[in-house]
Protein backbone atom coordinates (compact mmCIF):
# COMPACT_ATOMS: atom_id res chain seq x y z
CA UNK A 1 0.00 0.00 0.00
CA UNK A 2 1.17 3.71 0.13
CA UNK A 3 3.22 5.13 2.67
CA UNK A 4 1.28 6.90 5.33
CA UNK A 5 1.38 10.84 5.12
CA UNK A 6 1.67 10.23 1.01
CA UNK A 7 -0.68 12.13 -1.93
CA UNK A 8 -1.96 9.63 -4.12
CA UNK A 9 -3.86 10.01 -7.45
CA UNK A 10 -4.98 7.72 -9.98
CA UNK A 11 -8.02 7.86 -12.39
CA UNK A 12 -11.08 6.80 -10.58
CA UNK A 13 -13.67 6.35 -13.04
CA UNK A 14 -13.93 3.45 -16.44
CA UNK A 15 -11.47 4.05 -18.76
CA UNK A 16 -12.05 2.38 -22.21
CA UNK A 17 -11.22 4.29 -25.51
CA UNK A 18 -15.08 5.47 -27.69
CA UNK A 19 -16.77 5.03 -24.49
CA UNK A 20 -17.65 7.00 -21.63
CA UNK A 21 -17.97 11.37 -22.22
CA UNK A 22 -16.16 12.07 -18.51
CA UNK A 23 -13.25 10.36 -16.69
CA UNK A 24 -12.12 11.66 -13.27
CA UNK A 25 -9.08 11.72 -11.85
CA UNK A 26 -9.06 11.83 -7.89
CA UNK A 27 -6.08 13.07 -5.97
CA UNK A 28 -6.23 12.98 -1.93
CA UNK A 29 -3.71 13.47 0.86
CA UNK A 30 -1.80 16.58 2.02
CA UNK A 31 -0.24 18.07 -0.85
CA UNK A 32 -3.47 17.87 -3.10
CA UNK A 33 -4.73 21.44 -3.59
CA UNK A 34 -0.81 22.79 -3.80
CA UNK A 35 -0.59 19.79 -6.64
CA UNK A 36 -4.26 21.08 -8.04
CA UNK A 37 -2.63 24.69 -8.31
CA UNK A 38 0.37 23.55 -10.05
CA UNK A 39 -1.49 21.78 -12.98
CA UNK A 40 -4.48 23.73 -13.03
CA UNK A 41 -5.34 27.10 -14.72
CA UNK A 42 -8.90 28.73 -13.93
CA UNK A 43 -10.39 30.22 -16.76
CA UNK A 44 -11.34 32.88 -14.60
CA UNK A 45 -7.34 33.68 -14.04
CA UNK A 46 -4.98 32.09 -11.36
CA UNK A 47 -6.27 35.01 -8.71
CA UNK A 48 -9.66 32.99 -7.94
CA UNK A 49 -9.59 31.94 -5.14
CA UNK A 50 -10.28 28.05 -3.88
CA UNK A 51 -13.43 27.35 -1.78
CA UNK A 52 -14.03 23.63 -0.61
CA UNK A 53 -17.32 21.85 -1.99
CA UNK A 54 -17.26 24.55 -5.50
CA UNK A 55 -16.73 23.89 -9.17
CA UNK A 56 -13.92 25.18 -11.24
CA UNK A 57 -13.76 25.34 -14.97
CA UNK A 58 -10.64 25.55 -16.90
CA UNK A 59 -7.28 23.73 -18.04
CA UNK A 60 -5.07 21.15 -16.98
CA UNK A 61 -1.72 22.55 -18.39
CA UNK A 62 2.15 21.37 -18.02
CA UNK A 63 3.60 24.12 -16.02
CA UNK A 64 6.74 24.38 -17.55
CA UNK A 65 5.66 24.71 -21.03
CA UNK A 66 1.98 25.71 -20.20
CA UNK A 67 1.04 23.70 -22.83
CA UNK A 68 -2.59 22.91 -22.51
CA UNK A 69 -3.72 18.93 -22.23
CA UNK A 70 -7.06 19.11 -21.27
CA UNK A 71 -10.36 21.09 -20.82
CA UNK A 72 -11.67 20.24 -17.54
CA UNK A 73 -13.76 20.89 -13.67
CA UNK A 74 -12.12 20.62 -10.95
CA UNK A 75 -13.66 19.89 -7.59
CA UNK A 76 -11.77 20.53 -4.44
CA UNK A 77 -12.79 19.64 -1.09
CA UNK A 78 -11.20 20.46 2.32
CA UNK A 79 -10.48 17.95 4.80
CA UNK A 80 -12.45 16.52 6.73
CA UNK A 81 -15.37 16.67 4.17
CA UNK A 82 -14.30 14.50 1.93
CA UNK A 83 -14.43 11.01 1.17
CA UNK A 84 -10.96 9.82 2.56
CA UNK A 85 -10.94 12.48 5.01
CA UNK A 86 -8.05 14.15 3.37
CA UNK A 87 -7.84 17.31 1.18
CA UNK A 88 -9.34 15.73 -2.16
CA UNK A 89 -8.93 17.21 -5.54
CA UNK A 90 -11.00 15.80 -8.43
CA UNK A 91 -10.32 16.64 -12.13
CA UNK A 92 -13.08 15.98 -14.36
CA UNK A 93 -11.65 15.36 -17.62
CA UNK A 94 -12.75 14.31 -20.65
CA UNK A 95 -13.26 10.51 -21.23
CA UNK A 96 -11.63 7.81 -23.17
CA UNK A 97 -7.87 6.93 -22.62
CA UNK A 98 -5.62 10.07 -23.90
CA UNK A 99 -6.72 12.93 -22.55
CA UNK A 100 -7.57 11.76 -18.82
CA UNK A 101 -4.03 9.36 -19.16
CA UNK A 102 -2.01 12.66 -19.69
CA UNK A 103 -4.05 14.46 -16.72
CA UNK A 104 -3.12 11.67 -14.59
CA UNK A 105 0.47 12.05 -15.62
CA UNK A 106 1.29 15.33 -14.98
CA UNK A 107 -0.43 14.80 -11.86
CA UNK A 108 2.23 11.77 -11.06
CA UNK A 109 4.89 14.37 -12.22
CA UNK A 110 4.27 17.20 -9.84
CA UNK A 111 4.13 15.25 -6.40
CA UNK A 112 1.66 12.83 -5.79
CA UNK A 113 2.05 8.89 -5.89
CA UNK A 114 0.03 6.02 -7.82
CA UNK A 115 -2.54 5.01 -5.93
CA UNK A 116 -2.30 1.02 -4.91
CA UNK A 117 -5.71 -0.64 -5.35
CA UNK A 118 -8.20 0.22 -2.90
CA UNK A 119 -6.02 3.15 -1.33
CA UNK A 120 -8.68 5.85 -1.11
CA UNK A 121 -11.25 3.83 0.58
CA UNK A 122 -8.76 2.16 3.76
CA UNK A 123 -7.92 6.13 4.18
CA UNK A 124 -11.43 6.63 4.08
CA UNK A 125 -11.61 3.93 6.66
CA UNK A 126 -8.03 4.91 8.42
CA UNK A 127 -9.70 8.21 8.87
CA UNK A 128 -13.15 7.02 10.38
CA UNK A 129 -15.31 7.87 7.28
CA UNK A 130 -16.23 4.51 7.03
CA UNK A 131 -15.70 1.32 9.13
CA UNK A 132 -14.88 -1.64 7.22
CA UNK A 133 -17.87 -2.71 6.09
CA UNK A 134 -18.83 0.57 4.48
CA UNK A 135 -15.56 0.27 2.67
CA UNK A 136 -15.87 -3.27 1.55
CA UNK A 137 -19.21 -2.54 0.50
CA UNK A 138 -17.81 0.19 -1.97
CA UNK A 139 -16.36 -2.23 -4.16
CA UNK A 140 -19.78 -4.68 -3.78
CA UNK A 141 -21.89 -1.29 -4.91
CA UNK A 142 -19.58 -0.95 -7.92
CA UNK A 143 -19.55 -5.17 -8.78
CA UNK A 144 -23.12 -5.68 -8.22
CA UNK A 145 -24.75 -7.29 -11.21
CA UNK A 146 -28.04 -7.36 -10.27
CA UNK A 147 -30.43 -4.82 -8.91
CA UNK A 148 -31.20 -6.61 -5.83
CA UNK A 149 -27.28 -7.68 -5.51
CA UNK A 150 -26.82 -3.48 -5.44
CA UNK A 151 -29.54 -3.08 -2.78
CA UNK A 152 -27.87 -5.40 -0.49
CA UNK A 153 -24.42 -3.31 -0.83
CA UNK A 154 -25.65 0.02 -0.34
CA UNK A 155 -27.62 -1.66 2.79
CA UNK A 156 -24.19 -2.31 3.81
CA UNK A 157 -22.86 0.82 2.92
CA UNK A 158 -25.08 2.37 4.80
CA UNK A 159 -23.69 1.10 7.77
CA UNK A 160 -26.48 -1.98 8.75
CA UNK A 161 -24.13 -4.82 8.90
CA UNK A 162 -21.95 -3.09 11.49
CA UNK A 163 -24.88 -2.38 13.01
CA UNK A 164 -26.17 -5.52 13.47
CA UNK A 165 -22.82 -7.24 14.10
CA UNK A 166 -21.98 -4.14 17.18
CA UNK A 167 -25.51 -4.89 18.82
CA UNK A 168 -24.43 -8.56 18.75
CA UNK A 169 -20.51 -8.04 19.94
CA UNK A 170 -22.07 -5.04 22.41
CA UNK A 171 -24.18 -8.28 24.56
CA UNK A 172 -21.25 -9.77 24.56
CA UNK A 173 -18.84 -7.35 25.78
CA UNK A 174 -21.78 -6.34 29.20
CA UNK A 175 -21.89 -10.18 29.99
CA UNK A 176 -17.25 -10.06 29.85
CA UNK A 177 -17.42 -6.93 32.12
CA UNK A 178 -19.90 -8.53 34.38
CA UNK A 179 -17.54 -12.24 34.58
CA UNK A 180 -14.10 -9.68 34.96
CA UNK A 181 -15.98 -7.83 37.91
CA UNK A 182 -16.74 -10.97 39.85
CA UNK A 183 -13.55 -12.41 39.44
CA UNK A 184 -11.74 -9.27 40.73
CA UNK A 185 -14.53 -7.86 43.36
CA UNK A 186 -16.79 -11.13 43.78
CA UNK A 187 -16.86 -10.75 47.50
CA UNK A 188 -18.37 -7.37 47.08
CA UNK A 189 -20.87 -8.43 44.31
CA UNK A 190 -23.76 -10.49 44.36
CA UNK A 191 -23.36 -14.05 43.14
CA UNK A 192 -23.42 -14.09 39.08
CA UNK A 193 -26.26 -16.19 37.53
CA UNK A 194 -24.61 -18.81 34.53
CA UNK A 195 -27.76 -18.96 33.30
CA UNK A 196 -27.98 -15.27 32.52
CA UNK A 197 -24.68 -15.43 31.16
CA UNK A 198 -25.59 -18.75 28.47
CA UNK A 199 -29.11 -17.58 27.66
CA UNK A 200 -27.10 -14.21 25.77
CA UNK A 201 -24.44 -16.32 24.62
CA UNK A 202 -27.01 -18.43 23.14
CA UNK A 203 -29.13 -15.46 21.48
CA UNK A 204 -25.73 -14.29 19.97
CA UNK A 205 -25.29 -17.39 18.59
CA UNK A 206 -28.50 -17.86 16.75
CA UNK A 207 -27.91 -14.09 15.51
CA UNK A 208 -24.84 -14.99 14.00
CA UNK A 209 -26.00 -17.91 13.22
CA UNK A 210 -28.64 -16.52 10.84
CA UNK A 211 -26.34 -14.22 9.47
CA UNK A 212 -24.13 -16.99 8.29
CA UNK A 213 -27.23 -18.73 6.48
CA UNK A 214 -28.06 -15.27 5.04
CA UNK A 215 -24.59 -14.65 3.71
CA UNK A 216 -24.57 -17.41 1.22
CA UNK A 217 -27.88 -16.26 -0.56
CA UNK A 218 -26.19 -12.40 -0.38
CA UNK A 219 -22.53 -13.76 -1.78
CA UNK A 220 -24.69 -15.90 -4.20
CA UNK A 221 -26.59 -12.25 -5.52
CA UNK A 222 -23.11 -10.35 -5.38
CA UNK A 223 -21.02 -13.04 -7.71
CA UNK A 224 -24.00 -14.78 -9.37
CA UNK A 225 -23.92 -18.26 -9.99
CA UNK A 226 -22.39 -20.33 -12.96
CA UNK A 227 -25.27 -23.27 -13.95
CA UNK A 228 -24.08 -25.95 -16.77
CA UNK A 229 -27.05 -27.17 -19.13
CA UNK A 230 -26.20 -30.94 -19.47
CA UNK A 231 -27.77 -33.55 -21.76
CA UNK A 232 -27.58 -36.47 -24.66
CA UNK A 233 -27.37 -34.60 -27.91
CA UNK A 234 -30.44 -33.03 -29.63
CA UNK A 235 -32.76 -32.66 -26.25
CA UNK A 236 -32.92 -29.14 -26.43
CA UNK A 237 -29.73 -27.40 -24.28
CA UNK A 238 -28.79 -24.83 -26.91
CA UNK A 239 -32.94 -23.96 -26.99
CA UNK A 240 -33.18 -23.95 -23.42
CA UNK A 241 -30.17 -21.46 -23.35
CA UNK A 242 -31.29 -19.46 -25.97
CA UNK A 243 -35.06 -18.88 -23.97
CA UNK A 244 -33.67 -18.32 -20.65
CA UNK A 245 -31.22 -15.80 -22.39
CA UNK A 246 -33.77 -13.98 -24.54
CA UNK A 247 -31.55 -14.47 -27.50
CA UNK A 248 -30.14 -16.99 -30.24
CA UNK A 249 -26.76 -17.27 -28.55
CA UNK A 250 -26.08 -21.25 -29.98
CA UNK A 251 -27.34 -22.58 -33.00
CA UNK A 252 -30.08 -24.81 -32.97
CA UNK A 253 -30.44 -27.52 -35.33
CA UNK A 254 -32.52 -31.42 -35.99
CA UNK A 255 -28.64 -32.70 -35.89
CA UNK A 256 -27.22 -34.22 -33.17
CA UNK A 257 -23.92 -33.04 -31.93
CA UNK A 258 -24.51 -29.58 -33.42
CA UNK A 259 -22.99 -28.35 -30.14
CA UNK A 260 -19.19 -28.81 -30.53
CA UNK A 261 -17.95 -26.31 -27.36
CA UNK A 262 -19.11 -25.25 -24.70
CA UNK A 263 -20.95 -21.69 -24.68
CA UNK A 264 -22.07 -19.42 -21.73
CA UNK A 265 -24.56 -16.69 -21.72
CA UNK A 266 -24.94 -14.24 -19.04
CA UNK A 267 -28.55 -13.70 -17.76
CA UNK A 268 -30.65 -12.81 -14.70
CA UNK A 269 -33.42 -14.93 -13.24
CA UNK A 270 -35.38 -13.21 -10.80
CA UNK A 271 -32.89 -10.78 -10.13
CA UNK A 272 -30.39 -13.83 -9.99
CA UNK A 273 -27.25 -13.04 -11.96
CA UNK A 274 -26.04 -16.29 -13.97
CA UNK A 275 -23.96 -17.31 -16.03
CA UNK A 276 -25.45 -20.18 -18.38
CA UNK A 277 -23.05 -22.66 -19.92
CA UNK A 278 -24.58 -24.87 -22.59
CA UNK A 279 -22.22 -28.16 -22.94
CA UNK A 280 -22.15 -30.06 -25.99
CA UNK A 281 -23.67 -33.40 -26.20
CA UNK A 282 -21.74 -36.01 -24.44
CA UNK A 283 -21.86 -39.34 -26.28
CA UNK A 284 -19.63 -41.55 -27.69
CA UNK A 285 -18.26 -40.51 -31.33
CA UNK A 286 -15.46 -40.77 -33.45
CA UNK A 287 -15.55 -36.90 -34.56
CA UNK A 288 -12.26 -35.47 -33.18
CA UNK A 289 -13.68 -31.96 -32.49
CA UNK A 290 -16.72 -33.21 -31.21
CA UNK A 291 -14.46 -35.32 -28.83
CA UNK A 292 -12.98 -32.50 -27.13
CA UNK A 293 -16.12 -30.48 -26.58
CA UNK A 294 -17.42 -33.44 -24.62
CA UNK A 295 -13.90 -33.54 -23.02
CA UNK A 296 -15.08 -29.83 -22.08
CA UNK A 297 -17.99 -30.55 -20.96
CA UNK A 298 -17.24 -32.96 -18.80
CA UNK A 299 -14.64 -30.84 -17.37
CA UNK A 300 -17.23 -28.25 -16.71
CA UNK A 301 -19.05 -30.44 -14.37
CA UNK A 302 -16.82 -29.89 -11.47
CA UNK A 303 -16.50 -26.20 -11.99
CA UNK A 304 -20.62 -24.89 -11.38
CA UNK A 305 -22.65 -24.17 -9.16
CA UNK A 306 -25.49 -26.22 -10.26
CA UNK A 307 -26.29 -28.73 -12.97
CA UNK A 308 -29.37 -29.23 -14.94
CA UNK A 309 -29.54 -32.44 -16.75
CA UNK A 310 -31.80 -31.65 -19.89
CA UNK A 311 -33.45 -35.36 -21.22
CA UNK A 312 -36.42 -35.57 -24.02
CA UNK A 313 -39.67 -36.28 -22.39
CA UNK A 314 -40.81 -38.18 -25.27
CA UNK A 315 -37.91 -40.56 -25.56
CA UNK A 316 -38.37 -41.08 -21.76
CA UNK A 317 -35.32 -42.04 -19.19
CA UNK A 318 -32.90 -43.57 -21.43
CA UNK A 319 -29.71 -45.56 -20.10
CA UNK A 320 -27.55 -42.92 -22.09
CA UNK A 321 -29.57 -39.99 -19.60
CA UNK A 322 -28.58 -42.63 -16.70
CA UNK A 323 -24.96 -42.89 -17.71
CA UNK A 324 -24.72 -38.95 -17.77
CA UNK A 325 -26.35 -38.58 -14.35
CA UNK A 326 -23.90 -41.06 -12.69
CA UNK A 327 -21.06 -38.67 -14.14
CA UNK A 328 -22.53 -35.71 -12.09
CA UNK A 329 -19.81 -34.97 -9.04
CA UNK A 330 -21.31 -36.20 -6.12
CA UNK A 331 -20.77 -32.44 -4.24
CA UNK A 332 -22.64 -30.40 -7.29
CA UNK A 333 -26.41 -30.32 -6.67
CA UNK A 334 -28.31 -31.28 -9.99
CA UNK A 335 -31.38 -30.92 -11.24
CA UNK A 336 -33.60 -33.59 -13.77
CA UNK A 337 -35.91 -31.73 -16.31
CA UNK A 338 -37.80 -32.88 -19.25
CA UNK A 339 -37.93 -30.87 -22.51
CA UNK A 340 -40.33 -31.08 -25.45
CA UNK A 341 -43.14 -31.54 -23.32
CA UNK A 342 -45.25 -29.87 -26.00
CA UNK A 343 -44.73 -32.82 -28.39
CA UNK A 344 -45.69 -35.27 -25.66
CA UNK A 345 -48.36 -37.94 -25.67
CA UNK A 346 -50.04 -36.90 -22.59
CA UNK A 347 -51.68 -40.54 -22.44
CA UNK A 348 -48.04 -41.88 -22.54
CA UNK A 349 -46.64 -39.18 -20.05
CA UNK A 350 -49.03 -39.94 -17.17
CA UNK A 351 -48.27 -43.90 -17.25
CA UNK A 352 -44.14 -43.28 -16.99
CA UNK A 353 -44.10 -42.91 -13.20
CA UNK A 354 -40.42 -41.62 -13.97
CA UNK A 355 -41.11 -38.77 -15.71
CA UNK A 356 -43.93 -37.73 -13.58
CA UNK A 357 -41.06 -37.46 -10.69
CA UNK A 358 -39.25 -34.71 -13.21
CA UNK A 359 -39.73 -31.21 -14.03
CA UNK A 360 -41.14 -31.12 -18.00
CA UNK A 361 -41.21 -28.20 -19.93
CA UNK A 362 -41.28 -26.31 -23.45
CA UNK A 363 -38.38 -24.27 -24.68
CA UNK A 364 -40.68 -23.83 -27.55
CA UNK A 365 -43.86 -22.49 -25.79
CA UNK A 366 -42.22 -22.06 -22.61
CA UNK A 367 -44.85 -23.84 -20.42
CA UNK A 368 -43.30 -25.11 -17.01
CA UNK A 369 -40.93 -22.58 -17.31
CA UNK A 370 -41.90 -20.86 -13.95
CA UNK A 371 -41.78 -24.33 -12.15
CA UNK A 372 -38.82 -24.35 -13.53
CA UNK A 373 -37.50 -21.75 -12.21
CA UNK A 374 -38.88 -22.48 -8.66
CA UNK A 375 -37.12 -25.37 -8.36
CA UNK A 376 -33.45 -24.04 -9.60
CA UNK A 377 -33.38 -21.22 -7.59
CA UNK A 378 -34.53 -23.54 -4.27
CA UNK A 379 -31.58 -25.98 -6.49
CA UNK A 380 -28.96 -23.33 -5.49
CA UNK A 381 -30.18 -22.68 -1.78
CA UNK A 382 -31.89 -19.09 -2.95
CA UNK A 383 -35.19 -18.86 -1.08
CA UNK A 384 -36.82 -15.93 0.58
CA UNK A 385 -34.55 -13.30 -1.11
CA UNK A 386 -37.09 -10.71 -0.09
CA UNK A 387 -36.36 -11.27 3.51
CA UNK A 388 -32.75 -10.44 2.89
CA UNK A 389 -31.66 -6.99 4.27
CA UNK A 390 -27.99 -7.24 4.77
CA UNK A 391 -25.42 -9.85 3.98
CA UNK A 392 -22.12 -10.75 5.08
CA UNK A 393 -19.41 -11.28 2.49
CA UNK A 394 -16.73 -13.80 2.54
CA UNK A 395 -14.75 -12.38 5.09
CA UNK A 396 -17.03 -11.53 6.98
CA UNK A 397 -19.11 -14.73 7.30
CA UNK A 398 -15.76 -16.66 8.31
CA UNK A 399 -15.33 -14.24 11.36
CA UNK A 400 -18.95 -14.90 12.53
CA UNK A 401 -18.30 -18.30 11.97
CA UNK A 402 -15.14 -18.31 14.12
CA UNK A 403 -17.41 -16.21 16.27
CA UNK A 404 -19.88 -18.87 16.65
CA UNK A 405 -17.00 -21.32 17.13
CA UNK A 406 -15.73 -19.49 20.44
CA UNK A 407 -19.04 -19.26 21.65
CA UNK A 408 -19.58 -22.91 21.27
CA UNK A 409 -16.72 -23.78 23.49
CA UNK A 410 -17.65 -21.69 25.97
CA UNK A 411 -21.02 -23.68 26.21
CA UNK A 412 -18.97 -26.58 26.69
CA UNK A 413 -17.05 -24.59 29.14
CA UNK A 414 -20.15 -24.16 31.29
CA UNK A 415 -21.22 -27.46 30.97
CA UNK A 416 -17.99 -28.82 32.47
CA UNK A 417 -18.51 -26.29 35.25
CA UNK A 418 -15.19 -24.80 34.59
CA UNK A 419 -14.44 -21.49 36.58
CA UNK A 420 -15.55 -17.87 35.00
CA UNK A 421 -11.89 -17.17 34.00
CA UNK A 422 -12.21 -19.77 31.65
CA UNK A 423 -15.42 -18.54 30.13
CA UNK A 424 -13.87 -15.29 29.91
CA UNK A 425 -11.39 -16.70 27.33
CA UNK A 426 -14.04 -18.03 25.00
CA UNK A 427 -15.88 -14.38 24.92
CA UNK A 428 -12.89 -12.75 24.59
CA UNK A 429 -12.39 -14.86 21.69
CA UNK A 430 -15.75 -14.20 20.24
CA UNK A 431 -15.97 -10.41 20.60
CA UNK A 432 -12.60 -10.17 18.77
CA UNK A 433 -13.36 -12.23 15.92
CA UNK A 434 -16.59 -9.79 15.82
CA UNK A 435 -13.96 -6.82 16.37
CA UNK A 436 -12.20 -8.07 12.91
CA UNK A 437 -15.16 -7.81 11.02
CA UNK A 438 -15.93 -4.41 11.78
CA UNK A 439 -12.32 -3.17 11.47
CA UNK A 440 -12.30 -2.58 15.59
CA UNK A 441 -9.99 -5.27 16.11
CA UNK A 442 -7.60 -5.77 12.57
CA UNK A 443 -4.14 -6.01 12.00
CA UNK A 444 -2.62 -3.95 9.24
CA UNK A 445 -1.63 -7.15 7.29
CA UNK A 446 -5.32 -7.89 7.13
CA UNK A 447 -6.26 -4.55 6.07
CA UNK A 448 -3.73 -4.67 3.57
CA UNK A 449 -5.15 -7.71 2.65
CA UNK A 450 -8.84 -6.82 2.14
CA UNK A 451 -7.94 -3.68 0.41
CA UNK A 452 -5.92 -5.01 -2.40
CA UNK A 453 -8.46 -6.66 -3.55
CA UNK A 454 -10.19 -3.34 -4.99
CA UNK A 455 -9.74 -1.88 -8.38
CA UNK A 456 -7.09 0.88 -8.37
CA UNK A 457 -9.33 4.21 -7.96
CA UNK A 458 -11.29 3.01 -5.41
Amino acid sequence: MNSPGSTIAAIATAVAANAGSVAIVRISGPKARAIGQRVFRPAGGMGQVWESHRVQYGHVVEPASGQVLDEVLLLYMQAPRSFTGEDVVELHCHGGLICVQRVLEQVLTNGAEAAAPGAFSQRAFLHGRLDLTQAEAVAQVIGARSRRAAALALAGLDGGICRRIEVLRQQLLEQLAQLEAHLDFEDDLPPLNPEVVKETVQVVAEGLSQLVKDSYQGQCLQRGLRIAIIGCPNVGKSSLLNYLGSHDRAIVTDLPGTTRDTLEAELSLRDVPITLVDTAGIRKTSNPVEKLGIARSRQVLTQVDVIILLFDVNLGWSEADQALANEIPEDVPHLRVGNKVDLLDQSKYQSNGKLESSLTISTITGQGMEDFTDALLRCCGLTDLERLDTSLNCRQASGAQKAIEALTRLDATAKAGLPWDFWTIDLRDAIHHLGEIIGEEVSEDILDEIFSKFCIGK
